[in-house]
């Protein structure tokens, strides 16, 4: 298991974003949460084991949300203790 943070920047806030990524989550053996930040953009954090949290970030850039992010970060975090399924965090 390991565990990622991802901040999306672009359109990604007032579109449905997290609730559309939620939705993705589903058919993906990953945790985590969805939260819009104060700047514009959206921070994703997930655990699951590297190839399922690889093809859940792909999923979304394949889906119609793709089309909003212009620009993803990447950062390795510790292991989301005490997070339970996939999340939306206000």
């Amino acid at each position: 298991m390991i565990a990622r943070k991802y901040l999306l920047d672009g359109r990604v806030q007032g579109v449905g974003f997290r609730y559309a990524t939620k939705q993705i989550a589903k058919g993906f053996d990953v945790i985590g949460t969805v939260k819009n930040l104060d700047d514009g953009r959206v921070e994703l954090q997930i655990m699951g084991e590297e190839g399922e949290i690889e093809a859940f970030i792909e999923e979304i850039h394949n889906s119609p949300l793709g089309h909003h992010i212009l620009e993803q970060e990447e950062f390795k975090i510790a292991n989301l203790d005490g997070v339970k399924g996939f999340r939306i965090v206000d």
